[in-house]
């Protein structure tokens, strides 16, 4: 699996993310659209982004009971996104619940993969919040292999997480990995975080990127910077 920088458009409405994906002249980069972004504007943008003819990575994290989260699938799978998610704390039933809704009749589908610990927990949070009393290595390597185990294609986890997840489970086994930060950047409420540099050398296989490229003063600089030191 190649490894690619996933831009992550956290913005409120359609214009804001068109206007942005316009700057990036004869690039199509990998994007994410999250929560904020499809509840403001629905399955239009999600249309409307991939017929511009981006790879699209649908983060909607989620997080039900089986049959809800497998009838949801069996509406996200029309949208011909290429990658979405799930909580893997939903248990291995409602993990394998959304593979079965995603699978289109045809036998096709988009890749599955399973958020394990969002990466603004700490050690701290994970104990007195959650009451999980475990290192978070040992929280997110068994969280990976249910997944795993439940037919997924992969987890989301931190940089930090990366070789453990593969190590459990297998270099095939997809690590996407949000709390990606330049070194010279702001951490903002990430907690668990790497450069780009280090977050391939950690073997992470996707590294998602928001603010230190949408935020930027030039996105697109940002975005060659991110590619050139996770890519090239």
């Amino acid at each position: 699996m190649g490894k690619d920088v996933i831009v992550a458009c956290d913005f409120e409405s359609a214009e804001k993310t068109v206007a942005f994906l316009s700057l990036f002249k004869g690039r199509k980069p990998f994007v994410k659209i999250g929560m904020e972004l499809f509840y403001a504007e629905g399955p239009s943008i999600v249309r409307e982004i991939k017929a511009r003819g981006h790879r699209i990575f649908l983060d909607l994290k989620l997080h039900d009971i089986p049959n809800t989260v497998k009838k949801a699938m069996m509406v996200l799978r029309n949208l011909d996104v290429d990658m979405c998610n799930v909580h893997a704390g939903g248990g291995s039933a409602m993990m394998r619940g959304a593979l079965e809704g995603l699978t289109r009749p045809d036998g096709t589908r988009p890749l599955l993969i399973a958020v394990t610990q969002l990466t603004s927990t700490d050690q701290e949070t994970l104990e007195n919040d959650l009451l999980i009393k475990m290192p978070m290595a040992d929280v997110v390597s068994h969280y990976a292999r249910k997944a795993k185990e439940a037919g997924l294609d992969g987890v989301v986890c931190s940089p930090l997480e990366a070789k453990d997840v593969h190590g459990n489970c297998g270099s095939s086994f997809l690590t996407v990995t949000p709390g990606v930060r330049f070194a010279d950047g702001s951490a903002g409420d990430q907690k668990r975080i790497m450069t780009p540099a280090d977050a391939k050398k950690a073997g992470s296989d996707y590294i998602v990127v928001g603010r230190p490229i949408t935020a930027a003063a030039d996105p697109v600089a940002a975005y060659e910077r991110c590619v050139n030191d996770f890519v090239d």
